[in-house]
């Protein structure tokens, strides 16, 4: 029998979707006879992740990555990153998924994946209560410090632009940023505002505060791009909490605050 060119393409498209499926289904299917999901989370980013006066791993997305695996149906093992090698641990298959106040980004859309976001995370910029910075105009001549490659970095050095002698001086983790400003090494600081509280109780002598807000972004689960099986469950996922309060309620014990009214809709 005869197979005519038009067959040969069509019975080539058709492997390539039953190729494209299985790809689709791995991660899904990899976490599932594993029994164990591997979950990122930056350990050194309170409130989102931290060790408690136990040693124990708590926070935000400690909370959020367990009841992940639990509903799951799967063990969950927490793999400790950083905000510059999130996206690194993701795309080398370190981890299944990143949740460690993740941002959603067009930049980082361009190489992974987000869930449906299940939180927010305004970024500021910090300075000594007596200082008058109300901008980034204001930073002219200022040294301010910063955790590489996050969101934080991103905007401050956009918002930066054109501002005269402006020194950034970037990190490689939350916890060395922190430290930083905590013992006086640092006066001006670009991070999330859940920083300034553990700078704080870090050294209560340091006189930080909140001058503006750079940005709020939603953070999302991370998610490889071929991960579409992984993705349907998970944006499932984060839909099911956000409805039943569950995310509401970790957001308001961590945070101090209710979610956007508009995500729990």
């Amino acid at each position: 029998m005869k197979i005519t060119r038009r067959a040969l393409g069509f019975i080539a498209t058709i492997l390539m979707i039953g190729i494209s499926a299985s790809a689709w289904s791995d991660t899904l299917d990899t976490i599932k006879q594993r029994k164990k999901v591997l979950i990122a989370v930056d350990i050194g980013a309170p409130p989102y992740g931290f060790l408690d006066t136990q040693a124990n791993q708590a926070g935000s997305d400690i909370e959020a990555a367990r009841i992940l695996a639990k509903d799951l149906g799967v063990e969950l093992e927490i793999v400790p990153v950083s905000g510059p090698n999130r996206v690194p641990f993701l795309l080398t298959k370190k981890a299944d998924l990143v949740m460690a106040s993740f941002s959603i980004t067009d930049e980082r859309k361009k190489v992974i994946d987000f869930s449906e976001p299940y939180g927010v995370v305004p970024i500021v910029v910090a300075a000594p209560v007596n200082a008058k910075i109300k901008g980034f105009g204001d930073l002219a001549g200022k040294t301010i410090a910063v955790t590489r490659g996050t969101t934080s970095d991103q905007e401050l050095s956009k918002g930066v632009k054109g501002v005269a002698d402006v020194s950034i001086v970037r990190y490689e983790d939350d916890a060395t940023t922190n430290t930083a400003v905590a013992t006086g090494q640092q006066d001006f600081l670009a991070a999330a505002p859940s920083v300034i509280p553990a700078v704080k109780k870090a050294n209560p002598s340091r006189d930080i505060e909140i001058k503006f807000t750079m940005k709020s972004f939603p953070y999302g689960v991370g998610l490889r791009k071929d991960d579409v099986a992984l993705k349907g469950w998970v944006d499932a996922w984060v839909k099911t909490n956000l409805k039943n309060g569950k995310f509401n309620e970790i957001y308001k014990r961590h945070f101090g605050m209710s979610l956007p009214e508009e995500m729990l809709k």
